[in-house]
């Protein structure tokens, strides 16, 4: 999709179709009443006569609108004005891209832009609605021998309106950011997707590859299971034992500054499928567990929307990628593994693999001497317990990390959510064969698998991200999410505004 940005009167927009908003109670936008005045009043007219009444996810589409130079006018509701939030500007943005493709129309001037929402400037919206309608438009039926039956998309470019000329560069670069982050979202989504016969170790080294010959300023290399054992990852490989798909330690590096500049590192859990192990899961929904390398996958469409935007940082990439098998190799309950820190875990479940294969990648991660360190995985399934599946889980040992990251969360309406990583969990990981147990038992399950990590992370400022409840979707829209790419894209975004 192409996105553009311009100040004009919309009554004067020669486009293929004109979006304004109109709010509960049939009240216009400012540009619909001025849509309003340059065609006589027939857009009040229609209101009135009840053909829309402005509740969110209605739309009205009009063609050929005498006195008005546009091919066709969309309406879309906005529902209560005051109650206009950013949920409702997104919703309202959906509803523009659903009633868009279905028209025919090649291009649209929206402005929903002008909408006000507390606390969030134009280049917010802007930015939001690009990134709403590349995710908007995602589908994946890449394995399908015929394509989903959807409406044929004839949309290319969306104009975005701005109050003045004085807005158009910072809009411009709103739009690029939007577009970049939906589209990093999108690379997640469609590796998250993928079955784990299609989406092995192997295919994600790769993917990592591709992604570095794409761009100039990023290179990847790949680590074999030879190498990890000669570092001593013996709790990555332990998880690696009952598969016969070789693990990989993916090493992607975006060099956006200057080489004494300390890279932003971001770490994932890449378990491209998780039977549990020995600790064998249940049957039902287990084909889920192709989304649990959902924390890679967001690795890769972070790293993916810097390098579009071309941001004046240094990121380094780092995923665990490993599957989790049962068969007479594999690790079992009561091992003791030693990982690359020296430190020992006895095995309690062969379940809690992703803090395993984690916890060595956190160790590797000391070498780049990072000025920041954030993981993201499928961890706990006391996460969606405790948060559901609106909010990521968040711990760290460095307030102002967290805070920094709970402030990305905010802008890029990708919340996180802060839970105590204090001394007292710690005393359930508590062994009496090796330094710690692998699980701390049911209670504050997200806390105790965040306290595990958090010993593998005293050198650095480091902050965990627990994304099992929000990293894919169940049901009939089954799929991922591309979450949290927005999150990490606009912390790395703030890190270069400072």
């Amino acid at each position: 999709m192409e996105y553009t940005v311009k100040s004009g009167n919309p009554e004067k927009q020669r486009s293929a179709c004109v979006v304004v908003g109109v709010f509960e109670n049939r009240r216009l936008s400012q540009s619909a009443q001025q849509l309003d005045q340059a065609c006589d009043g027939q857009l009040t007219q229609l209101v009135r006569r009840g053909d829309m009444d402005g509740r969110k996810g209605q739309s009205l589409m009009l063609h050929r609108v005498p006195g008005l130079v546009c091919d066709r006018v969309l309406l879309v509701g906005l529902g209560r004005e005051r109650g206009c939030d950013e949920r409702a500007y997104i919703k309202a943005v959906e509803t523009m891209a659903g009633a868009l493709q279905d028209s025919g129309a090649g291009d649209a001037t929206c402005y929903l832009t002008e909408i006000g929402i507390r606390a969030w400037d134009v280049f917010w919206r802007i930015r939001a609605a690009a990134r709403t309608l590349e995710t908007f438009f995602y589908r994946f039926d890449r394995l399908k021998t015929a394509p989903s039956e959807q409406p044929r998309i004839n949309l290319r470019r969306v104009t975005f309106s701005v109050p003045s000329r004085r807005e158009l560069s910072g809009g411009e670069q709103a739009a690029s950011e939007g577009a970049a982050i939906g589209n990093g979202m999108n690379v997640a989504r469609e590796l998250g997707n993928l079955p784990g016969n299609y989406c092995t170790p192997r295919h994600l080294g790769e993917q990592a590859l591709e992604l570095a010959n794409g761009h100039p300023r990023m290179e990847a290399e790949l680590l074999d299971e030879a190498a990890m054992d000669e570092l001593g990852m013996g709790a990555l490989l332990a998880v690696s034992r009952g598969s016969r798909e070789e693990a990989r330690l993916i090493v992607m590096r975006y060099r956006g500054a200057d080489d004494d500049s300390a890279p932003y590192t971001l770490v994932g859990k890449g378990v491209t499928f998780d039977t549990g192990g020995i600790s064998l899961k249940p049957a039902a929904a287990m084909d889920e567990m192709k989304f649990d390398m959902c924390g890679a996958a967001s690795v890769f469409g972070t790293l993916s929307a810097v390098a579009d935007l071309e941001l004046p940082v240094n990121v380094v990439g780092i995923v665990a990628a490993v599957e989790n098998m049962p068969d007479g190799r594999a690790y079992k309950p009561g091992d003791v593994v030693t990982t690359m820190s020296g430190q020992t875990v006895e095995v309690l479940n062969t379940d809690a693999e992703g803090r395993l294969a984690l916890c060595d990648a956190l160790t590797y991660a000391e070498r780049f001497r990072p000025a920041a360190v954030v993981d993201m995985a499928t961890l706990t399934g006391a996460a969606i317990v405790a948060l559901g599946h609106h909010t990521h889980g968040l711990m760290g040992n460095n307030g102002g990390l967290v805070n920094e990251l709970l402030a990305a969360g905010r802008a890029a309406t990708d919340r996180a959510w802060e839970l105590p990583l204090w001394d007292e969990y710690q005393e359930q990981l508590k062994s009496t064969v090796a330094d710690m147990a692998n699980i701390g038992g049911p209670p504050a399950g997200t806390i105790t698998a965040g306290c595990f990590l958090s010993r593998y992370t005293k050198k650095y400022r480091w902050a965990h991200l627990d994304i099992a409840g929000t990293a894919w979707k169940s049901g009939e829209h089954k799929g991922a999410t591309g979450r949290p790419v927005p999150l990490l894209t606009q912390w790395l975004l703030d890190r270069t505004a400072r």
